[in-house]
This record gives C-alpha cells, structure tokens and sequence, in this order.
C-alpha cells in the first residue's frame, strides 16, 4: 500500500513555505547589483574546485552511480550558468520595445519546489539556485532518497552563501527525508515546480495543479556521414558516452554512421577505448541490462563498461572505456538497444543515402527519446538542414558532444543549465533550456503607437473581392 502524507509532513512543508516566503519578502526590494552580487556567492561557494569535489563524489558514493573521478569537472556549469545569469538584467525593467511601445518588468514566479534527480545531486541545487536567487525566488529542494544527504549538504552550502552576503539563508532549503507523498504535497503548495528527473515525478509535477517545467527521457543519437573528420567524430563520441559513464540523458546512445566510412569509424572509436560485442555478448548483455519488464536494472546503470559486463557474465580489456553492438534493422520496443541506455553502451547502426539516416533517425525516436536531442558530423550544410528539418528533438548539436554542450557550453550558444526541455513531443511545456527567464514572472507595460492596421487588400492578397460561395 503506497505510504500517505502523515500531519508531521504536512506541517513540515507548510513551515517550510512559509519561511521561503518570508525570505523572498526580506529580497523583494534588492537592487540587480544586490542579486548579482547574491549569485556571485552562491557560484563561488557551491562552485569552488574543493567544495564542488568533495560534495560531487559524496553523491557518487551515495548513489552508486556515476563516475567518482569525472563527476567534479562539473562545477563548470555552475560557473557557465553564473556567466549567463550575470549578463541578464531580473528586476524592473529588463526589456524595451519602442517600436511598439512595449516595456517588460520582471517579478518573482514565488516558492518553486525543485526535484533534484540522483545524477546530479550535488550540481541540479545551485544551477537552480543561481538562477532562483538571482530572479528574487525562494527554492524549497526535495531530493531523491538516494542521494538526500549529498543535496542536504550542498543547501547547507547556499545557505552560507546567503548569510555570507547578509541575504536570508531561507532563500533554499531541502527536505531531509524525503517521500514521494511529501514531494508531491510541495509541488502543491508551492508556485511553480520544476521536475529534474524520471518520468513519474514529471508526471506526477503535471498534475500537481499548479506550473511545473519538467523534462523528458532521452535518446540521443548521432549521425556521421562521409564528409566528418572521422577522429574528431570518435573522440567527441567516446567523450559523451563515458562522461559521468553515460548517465546524463544527453549521452550518445545511437551512432548512425555512413556505409563507406563505416569500418574506418568502428575502428577509430576502438581506438577510443570501444569494445565491439559479438552476438552471443550482446545477448548477455541485453538479457543483464533489462529485467522481465523491460526495466533497466540498477546494476548495470551509470557504471563501467567492466561492471556491465561482469554482470551480464563476459569479461571485456581493462583499458576498455564503453560497449558498441551492432543494432541495424533492430528499431522498435522489442529492440532494447534502441532505447535510452543510460550507461557505457551505444548501439551501432549504418545507411547508404542520407535519406536512410533519416528514416533510421524517426524509427529510433519512434521508439524513444523524442523531444530530447540528436547530433551530426557533417560538413555538408544540405545534410544539417535536412536532419534539422526531420529530427523531433529540441536540439540538435552540429560537430559536438552531445552530452557536454546540449546544456550549454563555452563553445556554443546554447543557455546553460541542468534542465532540458523537451517540447510536446516530450509532453513538457517548453522546448528551451530551462534557465533563468523561466522563473520571472513579467508585466507588460504597452504605450500608444501609429496605427499599425494593414489594408483588407494586403491581408487577404489574391482572395481579396472574391465571391464566396
């Protein structure tokens, strides 16, 4: 029987609301150089090279997933987000259109509740934190049990900041024990939601009744034609595969390459550290990844491709740093490997015209992770529009690693952030990068212009004057 929320839960949430309110009171009237300066401590003590490792390798030990070595270098998003929220004006006036006559004033969206997923426990808080604090927000955090104690301690950490700026430390607070009757109570009671996580608890922030930004399930896949620089290609794959040992839905799942570079990129990624599973090695490895129900099994999850395949009961080299299976012609839910797998595996597919990639592209979002993103290796433009214009993503990487530059990176445009939304394609609200300007509310302030009303003629062009019947 599922556990309900128990009167000592719901005075807990209540207390905690109405503390976050009182602190979002005591920052209503900061100047932007008071918020700035807020966000600037809230990067430097959540960001800093000791704080971030030491808290980024407790949530890998709390977990048991992730990549315990790799995880602290992800305190450059805390900085990259910092960047972005410094560079955009939060309060009063942060938008003037006088052609016409239309000024923008941003205001608070009020107490958001914020789902912190297992991945990212230590990083999903102050991405949020920067950008709440920095827009005159109060964040009440409800992490995932697994990973509680490390989100706790990061809020602890902001927490400081606040006091260290003379700022209400009640701006973010995290629930100690958490429980999804408690976690659902918050999204109820607070003003907006965002749902960084699996796919019940974005389900579950939807139907909270009130806002909620939430994110959807990935896939990503690649495809890499002829014209692509072959090693830089491999190099960028094997970098998002094994980043965090794959456990960001941004990794590269699905490599579609090209027939006549196929064999020079399969041996360009082995030189990458890719281990290429035989058949009776993808079998075992499908029958230790999945269980009955077509779940994945924890196991296997965010880990080493040596643990994968100890469990699934073969033996790959030391110095191997992801799996590959061959998986062409194999789309579609009785294929599992053309699902989100969320570890060091891809699956490998091939095509002779683009128009192939293209259909290969649909089949495998047909199966799962549309809305998310996709990526290419082209240096022909055709190729790129041609993969943008049939793709159902929300964003599509050009020469890049999916998994370090869909949130954004130094070497694109793209916002920074720990949320990616998915669109409706996704069944989210949004398509953009959730970042800052989704947790402002904004009034618009609209002055008379010259009459902008166009002739019936114009409007209607060749239908103008006909008769209708």
């Amino acid at each position: 029987m599922a556990k309900e929320l128990n009167q000592e839960e719901r005075r807990l949430a209540h207390d905690m609301l109405d503390r976050a309110r009182a602190a979002m009171a005591q920052v209503e009237d900061y100047s932007q150089e008071q918020l700035d300066r807020l966000a600037q401590a809230i990067g430097w003590y959540a960001g800093n090279e000791k704080t971030f490792t030491e808290l980024a390798q407790m949530g890998v030990d709390e977990s048991g997933i992730g990549d315990r070595a790799g995880r602290p270098a992800k305190r450059f998003k805390i900085h990259g987000v910092l960047r972005d929220a410094l560079r955009q004006a939060s309060t009063g006036i942060v938008e003037v259109d006088d052609a016409k006559g239309l000024v923008k004033y941003a205001k608070p969206a009020g107490v958001i509740a914020s789902l912190i997923p297992m991945t990212n426990p230590a990083l999903t808080p102050p991405v949020t934190g920067i950008y709440s604090a920095k827009t005159r927000n109060a964040a009440i955090f409800s992490p995932h049990p697994r990973t509680a104690e490390t989100t706790w301690k990061m809020v602890e950490v902001m927490r400081n900041a606040c006091r260290a700026v003379g700022a209400p430390e009640d701006l973010f607070q995290s629930v100690r024990h958490p429980s999804i009757p408690l976690t659902q109570y918050l999204m109820e009671i607070c003003d907006l939601t965002l749902a960084t996580g699996g796919k019940p608890m974005v389900k579950a922030a939807y139907s909270s009744g009130k806002p909620a930004y939430g994110v959807g399930a990935g896939n990503s896949s690649i495809v890499i034609d002829e014209t692509a620089d072959i090693e830089i290609a491999a190099a960028n794959t094997r970098m998002s595969k094994t980043s965090d040992f794959g456990s960001g839905c941004s990794a590269d799942g699905n490599i579609i390459i090209q027939d006549n570079i196929y064999d020079q990129m399969i041996a360009a990624l082995q030189a990458e550290g890719g281990y290429l599973c035989n058949e009776a090695e993808k079998t075992q490895l499908e029958a230790a990844m999945w269980d009955e129900k077509g779940n994945r099994t924890f196991p296997t999850i965010a880990c080493p491709p040596q643990q994968t395949a100890k469990v699934a009961g073969f033996t790959v080299p030391d110095d191997a740093k992801f799996l590959m299976v061959e998986n062409q012609g194999q789309i579609g839910a009785e294929h599992k490997f053309s699902k989100e797998k969320l570890t060091t595996v891809m699956a490998l597919y091939h095509f002779e015209t683009f128009d192939d990639a293209l259909d290969t592209v649909r089949a495998i979002y047909n199966t799962g992770g549309k809305g998310h993103s996709c990526g290419i290796y082209s240096h022909k433009d055709v190729n790129i529009d041609a993969l943008a214009r049939v793709a159902p993503v929300s964003r599509m990487m050009v020469r890049q690693a999916q998994s370090k530059a869909n949130a954004g990176s130094y070497t694109n445009g793209m916002p920074m952030t720990s949320s990616l939304g998915c669109g409706i394609w996704g069944g989210n609200i949004t398509n953009e990068n959730v970042t800052m300007k989704h947790m402002m509310n904004y009034t618009w302030v609209s002055r008379p212009i010259s009459e902008d009303k166009p002739s019936e003629q114009e409007l209607f062009g060749e239908f103008f004057g006909q008769e209708v019947a």
